[in-house]
């Protein structure tokens, strides 16, 4: 038995290691290539090839990057509890692939869209139902294979390295996420560059086939490396453990708590340190209360059944997660603003975007800027900013996640309100050009002066979103990473749905009577840079409510530096995975489509 087990040893041991990451950042870094080149010219696909208007295009785009930053979630759920991560990618993989080929099949086959405008008659037939369904089952392989790579690449490449018996195991494991973000990075930079310019220049084609063909080489690049996995299987989810509270503290509500200084009453893990749950949230106490001890408690020491018995440590993970979530909740408006990529898009496409006579950059590209900002930012805030203040003060200086977050959220009122200023200007120069009814036309007016909104929008995204995730590592409990991980792609998918409301609503009263809406199709008539003044507000007010929030909440709990660096760390994934959203998804993670 013995030789038996040491074989397994032996054979698993041989699995893994750095021979496993050219495929596993390979796969991710080609996904997010394909499918964030996707995104910045795609509400000029849906006005022009599906004649959507700009609020419908707009309300579907934020669907679909509300799905793309919501389903992550469920899969990481999925993998945690059910698939294992190996599967999880290969399937999310595949589905990708499948939304991708679809997508270039309705630039490829001229009956999957509307026949094109009426030049006399001035009219655009609507897309049938089943031409809308190809173009959203598209949508929804994308983002169910977003969903499956996304949230399990980086831990599934941290399984191939985390070698207990390997003594520079943690020098690995930096260099892996120091590789693994600076390809996230890359790969975003590449798709709002190369693959829109593709788009521009020999039109949605070669534009979506590219990403087809660059997402079908992911699938073979992951699964070539198949047999060299190390592949873990599903364990118990943590999302199981706090529905398993809640049920429990439900059905034991009736029940009385026990004596303050009573012991034994509780129900905790052998080696735990915490053997009663705290007094806040005190009803949550009562799915820990052992009833009876010879039906609650297994010989091992373990619950029979874990719906009726909790553990001490499980009530005060749920405790913890609900503690910050007002917290949580105040980066939503800024991931609002983040997300408004159809309008700057439109914008630039009315207005001069040469650099040089031959040479102009592509109107779905100037989301780059965003995340030069935040990568610089980042660079120089942690190689020169922080040293040359530590030399000169003669002692570590650190600004807090607190002070930061609410930094960032300053940045991003700034943001919305430079870009309402700079599109109030654009407008009145088109309308004194003549140029009201015609909003294809471009104005005599330099679309750099897009750039500061977007460098704004970067720090601003710089100081909160990683400062968020900072935060989630650093105050929440260590078995809780995946927890703080996947609270802020939680808030881009949020933000994606409450800015689709936001659209629809100001769509909805400012047409009223016949008028003209703010976010019209023609944006020489419309006001897009009163919508922005809406957002430049409600940021002002979230700002208020952060400044409550931050006050409530407390000091921080000191944790070791290492933790905080971990948080940055995967916070940039999703980001430059987020980016990602973000892109967002460098950090947005590089988190967003």
């Amino acid at each position: 038995m013995e030789e038996c087990s040491d074989e397994r040893e032996m054979g698993r041991s041989k699995k893994g290691g750095l021979i496993t990451m050219p495929f596993v950042i390979g796969n991710e870094s080609l996904e997010k290539v394909a499918s964030y080149g996707l995104v910045p010219n795609m509400i000029l696909y849906l006005i022009k090839d599906y004649h959507m208007g700009v609020a419908e295009g707009t309300n579907m785009l934020f669907f679909w990057q509300a799905a793309t930053n919501f389903t992550p979630i469920l899969a990481a759920f999925v993998a945690d509890a059910y698939l294992g991560r190996f599967l999880t990618i290969g399937l999310g993989s595949i589905c990708s692939l499948l939304g991708m080929i679809l997508l270039w099949l309705t630039a490829m086959i001229p009956q999957s869209k509307p026949p094109t405008c009426d030049i006399l008659t001035q009219t655009c037939k609507s897309p049938t139902a089943a031409q809308m369904t190809l173009l959203i089952s598209s949508f929804v392989l994308i983002s169910i294979g977003a969903g499956g790579v996304r949230p399990c690449s980086l831990a599934f490449g941290a399984d191939q390295l985390d070698r207990r018996d390997n003594p520079k195991n943690d020098r690995v494991l930096e260099s892996f996420f120091g590789w693994y973000y600076a390809s996230a990075a890359i790969s975003v930079l590449f798709a709002l560059t190369a693959i829109v310019y593709i788009q521009d220049h020999l039109g949605y084609r070669v534009g979506f086939g590219v990403p087809a063909l660059l997402m079908l080489l992911s699938v073979l690049v992951f699964f070539l490396a198949s047999p060299l996995y190390l592949k873990m299987k599903a364990s118990k989810s943590l999302l199981t453990g706090f529905v398993q509270v809640v049920v429990v503290a439900y059905r034991n509500r009736n029940l009385t708590f026990p004596l303050p200084n009573s012991t034994g009453s509780y129900h905790h893990r052998r080696d735990s340190k915490i053997v009663a749950p705290t007094d806040k949230l005190r009803f949550l106490n009562k799915a820990c209360i052992i009833k009876n001890t010879e039906q609650d408690i297994a010989p091992d020491g373990s619950a029979s059944n874990p719906w009726s018995l909790c553990t001490v440590e499980q009530v005060e993970e749920l405790k913890a997660l609900i503690k910050v979530l007002p917290l949580w909740s105040t980066g939503i408006i800024m991931s609002i603003n983040l997300s408004q990529n159809s309008f700057p898009v439109l914008q630039a496409t009315s207005m001069d975007r040469h650099l040089t006579k031959e040479f102009q950059i592509p109107a779905g590209s100037y989301g780059m800027f965003n995340i030069i900002s935040l990568a610089v930012w980042v660079i120089l805030y942690d190689r020169a900013i922080l040293p040359m203040a530590s030399k000169l003060k003669g002692k570590p200086v650190r600004i807090g996640v607190k002070l930061r977050m609410g930094i960032g959220l300053f940045l991003t009122c700034l943001a919305m309100a430079v870009s309402a200023i700079v599109e109030n200007y654009r407008r009145r120069k088109a309308i004194r050009e003549g140029f009201l009814n015609n909003p294809q036309a471009v104005v005599n007016m330099s679309a750099l002066w897009l750039v500061p909104q977007f460098c704004l929008n970067g720090l601003a995204e710089a100081f909160t979103a990683i400062g968020q995730t900072e935060f989630f590592y650093s105050e929440l409990p260590k078995s809780m990473s995946s927890i703080a991980a996947a609270l802020f792609g939680l808030g881009l998918a949020v933000a994606n749905l409450l800015a689709s409301v936001v659209v629809s609503i100001i769509d909805d009263i400012t047409s009223r009577g016949g008028k003209e809406s703010w976010v019209s199709s023609n944006i020489n008539k419309g006001r897009i840079d009163n919508y922005y003044w809406v957002l430049a507000i409600l940021s002002f007010i979230n700002l208020l409510y952060y400044f409550v929030c931050a006050w409530a909440y407390g000091p921080c709990g000191d944790q070791p530096t290492k933790v905080s660096h971990a948080g940055n760390g995967l916070r940039k994934e999703g980001e430059l995975a987020s980016l990602g959203t973000k892109v967002s998804h460098a950090e947005s993670k590089v988190n967003q489509p």
